[in-house]
């Protein structure tokens, strides 16, 4: 027992240790970029993305297809570019254990978690309640299924972009802990 223990104790070293290098890596990344002006655009951007999607989603075997694929990719290709450059300048917060974050860090992610799960289980219910409306139409079941796939991807994008919104500026004097970080 005490070997399976020790094996799942060094994984997780192994795991903290390897998410330390990322966020390492990540606070070299878009220095300039780490401001609330930044932030709040990359936020509007995947908001903007997310809203394309759920128009695709709706617009679903109803349009025509090319407006769909335009819709869902370029919606995929907004949010998702503006939410992973969001997840960068947002650090450790977005991604990392919590048991790495401070105490005002802990205590924003918390907030913004239970928030955007507040937010997530609403959309749930919209999508339900679509679902339910176009049951009877044609390919209704699978219109159904694509805006709750575009309802859910616009939920998990809501913590990054409360943070992205809410956040201040960052504090040059954060990164000083990373070696070879230019200032700000």
């Amino acid at each position: 027992m005490s070997e399976g223990r020790g094996r799942l104790a060094a994984y997780w070293e192994r795991q903290q240790e390897r998410l330390d290098e990322l966020e390492r890596k990540r606070a070299l990344r878009l220095p300039a970029w780490r401001t609330r002006k930044r932030r709040r655009t990359l936020s509007v951007l995947v908001v903007l993305g997310d809203l394309i999607l759920i128009a695709g989603a709706a617009l679903f075997h109803s349009g025509p297809s090319t407006v769909f694929v335009v819709c869902w990719f370029g919606g995929c290709v907004i949010a998702g570019g503006a939410h992973y450059l969001l997840r960068i300048l947002t650090g450790k917060m977005s991604g990392g254990f919590s048991l790495r974050l401070d105490e005002r860090e802990r205590e924003w992610r918390h907030r913004v978690t239970f928030v955007s799960y507040q937010i997530l289980v609403v959309l749930m219910m919209v999508a339900v309640f679509y679902s339910l409306i176009i049951a009877d139409t044609e390919d209704g079941g699978v219109r159904g299924a694509m805006m709750a796939c575009a309802l859910l991807v616009t939920g998990t994008t809501l913590a990054g972009v409360i943070l992205g919104w809410s956040l201040p500026d960052d504090d040059p004097e954060d990164y000083t802990d990373f070696e070879g970080v230019p200032p700000v």
